[in-house]
């Protein structure tokens, strides 16, 4: 079965087509900004168009404005080519990227960048299965988690805040939703937001 994998929950806006394990294309891009504009049309450069049998999509946590591209996109193209979509967590992307590594050291802690000073933190094990819940944290807070090995965009910051630990710099990249366990996707994806939104809803009397 081919699947449609993106990820537009970061600086990088990410999609590839996995035949099972195998990577059949892809494209990565480090773009910062401009998720909207550019995240259709690179799946559009994919081969095929980027056509699938299924989709998966990054539902953070990570940016506000860049998970809910990423997921709006994956619900209206599985609705317009009548597959399904399923959703898993960015951070579980990140480490997913760094499997080998993540597996040596008996597990590892995702750390991202948060928004507002934060970072987003969450332990994974050996099989890349969550052992906590995410949490937004400042750097003090999360640099007393204890982390042999930190994955992750903020991961040399922790290890250099914390003064010890191995660092491994990484952003998500859909290729390494091959490495996911299963058990990882969801149904039904929806945003992961991590922390209270930014704007609060206007209170009317």
């Amino acid at each position: 079965m081919r699947r449609l994998v993106i990820d537009s929950a970061s600086e990088a806006c990410s999609a590839a087509l996995l035949d099972e394990d195998r990577v059949v294309d892809f494209r990565h891009e480090i773009i910062g900004r401009g998720h909207a504009e550019r995240l259709v049309p690179l799946i559009a450069e994919l081969a095929d168009g980027g056509r699938a049998d299924a989709i998966a999509v990054g539902c953070g946590p990570g940016s506000f404005a860049g998970v809910r591209i990423g997921v709006a996109a994956a619900r209206a193209l599985a609705l317009g080519w009548r597959i399904p979509v399923q959703g898993f967590s960015t951070l579980a992307l990140v480490a997913a990227g760094a499997a080998e590594a993540v597996a040596a050291a008996d597990g590892a802690l995702v750390v991202m960048e948060g928004g507002h000073g934060q970072w987003f933190v969450q332990p994974f094990g050996a099989d890349l299965a969550p052992r906590a819940p995410v949490r937004s944290l400042l750097p003090d807070e999360a640099a007393t988690l204890d982390a042999a090995l930190a994955v992750g965009n903020r991961a040399e910051a922790f290890v250099a805040r914390r003064g010890s630990g191995r660092a491994l710099p990484m952003l998500p990249d859909a290729r390494h939703a091959a490495a996911l366990p299963p058990v990882a996707f969801f149904d039904d994806p929806s945003p992961i937001y991590g922390r209270d939104p930014d704007a609060k809803p206007m209170v009317t009397r």
